[in-house]
């Protein structure tokens, strides 16, 4: 397998190897790194009639789901900062960790606003690199039904970076910087040097955790504005996973051997080098105003009996399942998933799995 990414940034808890970035200058390096050298190839097609049905409906159903991130949501539904929107434990880290503490309601419903604030940052940062790489794919797909169907991804995630920042703007108050290590792993993405790789690491990866993200918070919050926002959110996801897979599944077809390797070894690299933060870039951030220390927090999750359940979670709820379904994670590599807790067999119980 491949070295692991961000090796310069590892150290061990215990038997886990954790990114951990603590100098807060290298931090703001990454951040001010705002121009990307993207060597990208432009492919002319003469085929204007579709090719891939399947793509050239989904591009169709794309269509008919347009929507308006200012007139279609009622912005003036309130969000009240005295109100739980999402489950007091279990949902998230920071409260479940303030309420085994001791800590009174009102800080753990502060610390779930928080993480929350955090969380949806990062999520928006996400929208914005899918966008540009979306871009990117309308000049390299060798097809007129992926240029079409990336086309329109396009204005998807204008929408999604539209809608996420008004509601961070207008009912949070805040926005929080990129974390230094999604910096590297989109910037990585943006990077990739074929339109396979970046397929696989947009649309299959990352597109795939954000459908469970955006599951879990459907699931979750009790909330209409945030109910209808995510929901819309939801529609357009579930369509960027898809044309991920159907992409992805005619390339594996056709790729030799050693090139399916070196995608499932870039999918479990990327991966990989996402769990291995812990949260910690969140918990550097949020930890000191709770009184919480970033490794203490990090040692006590990853000691929890029930810890590989917990992790796999957001895991398998679509990318890991679908990475299997592609023959991307082989008997070469799935020990590592397992070992790393990101692949479990018991999903039924991983949802129903606590930090307590």
């Amino acid at each position: 397998m491949a070295e692991k990414l961000l090796s310069e940034y590892r150290r061990q808890f215990g038997d886990f190897q954790a990114v951990d970035f603590v100098d807060e200058s290298v931090v703001a390096g990454l951040r001010e790194k705002v121009d990307v050298d993207v060597p990208l190839d432009l492919r002319w097609t003469w085929e204007y009639g579709s090719e891939i049905e399947e793509l050239r409906n989904l591009y169709e159903r794309g269509k008919k789901g347009q929507w308006n991130a200012e007139t279609d949501i009622d912005w003036d539904m309130p969000f009240p900062r005295d109100e739980w929107f999402l489950p007091k434990q279990n949902a998230q880290l920071l409260p479940s960790i303030l309420a085994s503490m001791g800590a009174d309601d009102a800080t753990c419903r502060e610390a779930a606003r928080d993480e929350f604030c955090h969380t949806l940052s990062q999520l928006l940062h996400g929208e914005q690199a899918a966008l540009q790489l979306c871009g990117q794919l309308t000049n390299a797909c060798p097809t007129m039904d992926a240029k079409f169907y990336a086309g329109s991804q396009v204005i998807d995630e204008v929408r999604h970076v539209e809608v996420i920042a008004k509601f961070l703007q207008r009912k949070m108050g805040t926005l929080y910087p990129i974390d230094p290590t999604l910096k590297i792993l989109l910037d990585k993405l943006l990077e990739a040097p074929t339109w396979k790789l970046k397929t696989l690491g947009m649309q299959t990866l990352f597109e795939g955790m954000a459908v469970g993200i955006f599951d879990e918070i459907a699931r979750s919050t009790s909330n209409p504005l945030l109910q209808d926002i995510v929901r819309r959110v939801q529609i357009d996801e579930s369509r960027h996973a898809a044309f991920g897979m159907l992409s992805m599944r005619q390339v594996v077809r056709d790729s030799e051997p050693e090139e399916l390797a070196e995608m499932e070894d870039f999918a479990f690299s990327i991966l990989e080098s996402l769990n291995a933060n812990q949260q910690l870039d969140m918990l550097r951030i949020l930890g000191p105003k709770y009184g919480l220390e970033p490794d203490a927090v990090v040692q006590v999750y990853l000691s929890l009996p029930e810890w590989a359940l917990v992790n796999s979670k957001i895991y398998m709820h679509t990318v890991v399942p679908n990475l299997k379904r592609l023959g991307l994670i082989t008997e070469r590599t799935e020990s590592e998933w397992r070992r790393l807790g990101m692949l479990h067999d018991d999903r039924g119980a991983a949802a129903k799995a606590t930090f307590n």
